[in-house]
């Protein structure tokens, strides 16, 4: 029990922030790790390794011939949003042969970043379907990679066949000002979709 003492601290009287977990998924070589990186306020937890031969016939590299590295477990990171809400970070691994751990990762999450690369588009897919399925509040984040075609966002919602509540926005996943944003936009997305249940 807290003595009279602690409880009349200052600090005590300070809103402990709430945990809450993210999920930040999208196919092989979307940003993930670079989004985690470029976010944190924490040194992220990496576990990038250089790819090897035996990724090779394996990993679909088309669109991304020059990735050497590759997450082979997760990325975890942590933002504080404001005062009352701390995200933590955790970001999956791209490739088909690692979407087991997605179902383990994904336990306790209150929403989902799905990077998308219009280089790659189709990579995504299973991002997209694997949230929906569990009914995960999710944004679609386009991270735009110089030199790739440029997509207006409803075009990109249209060949996702993206639900209209779902956001979908544009990012930079280098800069921590555009990943913030998406954050952000996730936690906005999470109460509105929550405000009907709470009110009913």
């Amino acid at each position: 029990m807290a003595s009279a003492d602690s409880e009349n601290r200052p600090d005590a009287q300070e809103a402990i922030p709430q945990a809450v977990k993210i999920i930040v998924a999208g196919g092989f070589g979307a940003g993930k790790t670079t989004l985690v990186g470029a976010v944190s306020e924490i040194t992220p937890l990496s576990t990038e390794e250089v790819m090897t031969e035996a990724g090779y016939g394996v990993d679909d590299l088309s669109g991304v011939e020059s990735k050497s590295t590759t997450t082979v477990a997760l990325d975890f990171g942590r933002i504080t949003i404001d005062q009352d809400v701390v995200l933590y970070l955790f970001g999956t691994p791209g490739q088909d042969r690692f979407w087991f751990m997605w179902d383990e990762l994904a336990e306790g999450a209150l929403g989902a970043v799905v990077l998308a690369d219009t280089r790659r588009l189709d990579t995504c897919f299973h991002a997209v379907d694997f949230f929906e399925r569990r009914e995960v509040p999710f944004v679609v984040a386009v991270n735009r990679f110089d030199g790739a075609t440029s997509y207006e966002t409803e075009e990109v919602r249209e060949a996702l066949d993206v639900p209209a509540h779902v956001p979908v926005l544009m990012s930079d996943a280098r800069q921590r000002a555009s990943a913030k944003e998406v954050l952000v936009r996730l936690v906005t997305h999470v109460i509105e979709g929550r405000r009907p249940a709470l009110s009913g």
